[in-house]
């Protein structure tokens, strides 16, 4: 396949996309950070209870 008509493809294909509307973008990346946030959050609290659970079973 040729570099021109692989172009030629793609941007056909491309108008058969459908785009989130600008309050889904919104709202869709406000969940994904969301969810970021809480998954660290809960990562950071496990850690943590670790941390000073094998803390407390070595006696530091």
């Amino acid at each position: 396949m040729k570099i021109g008509e692989y172009i030629k493809e793609t941007k056909g294909e491309m108008k058969h996309v459908t785009w989130p509307s600008k309050k889904q973008t919104i709202n869709y990346s406000s969940l994904v950070v969301g969810v970021s946030v809480v998954t660290a959050l809960v990562l950071a609290v496990i850690d943590n209870v670790f941390s000073l659970g094998l803390g407390s079973i070595l006696g530091n």
